[in-house]
């Protein structure tokens, strides 16, 4: 069986699909054909194309540009395994936006562990979803340990733009 979508978290959600469809007495075929031809879910590994770089390392390169909503640190953490199980050979570098300023700060730890798995972080303002700004972590708080490791890459984007607007102003 093949899925479209990497990463353990996908193959494990693949499995519970697997054990109700079987317990409900749906035929195996059946089941096989849905799991091959699910695409995944808009905006959780959501493949949006390769671009060439000019130059990485020396030599010609590219870039896969691969949105995911993400935004709880576990499943950060799952998307970064994914990316790391499929293209081990690769440099991941990740654009985060934090999301709601409670969260940021209340998960602010949880979030600097798991971040430090990338290769670089362009890291956004916090993207308030209705939320007044309170006192929390700011974006180069958040990435102040990246920036002693050399991983961070400065923003210079506003709350609202989307990341593909950032990317261009970057």
């Amino acid at each position: 069986m093949t899925l479209n979508a990497p990463g353990r978290h996908n193959a494990l959600n693949a499995a519970a699909a697997v054990a109700v469809a079987t317990e409900e007495g749906i035929d195996d075929r059946a089941i096989l054909r849905a799991l091959e031809s699910f695409q995944g879910t808009g905006r959780r590994f959501d493949f949006l194309g390769e671009f060439p770089l000019a130059e990485v390392n020396g030599k010609p390169g590219s870039a896969m540009l691969i949105d995911d909503y993400g935004h709880h640190p576990t499943e950060v953490d799952a998307t970064i395994k994914a990316a790391r199980a499929g293209w081990p050979d690769k440099n991941l570098v990740m654009v985060f936006q934090p999301h709601r300023y409670t969260r940021t700060r209340d998960l602010y730890d949880d979030f600097a562990n798991v971040l430090t798995q990338v290769d670089a972080l362009l890291m956004l303002d916090v993207y308030p979803a209705g939320e007044a700004p309170i006192p929390a972590p700011t974006a180069a708080r958040c990435a102040a340990p990246f920036a002693v490791a050399g991983k961070w890459i400065r923003s210079r984007c506003p709350i609202r733009p989307g990341p593909r607007r950032c990317w261009r102003q970057s």
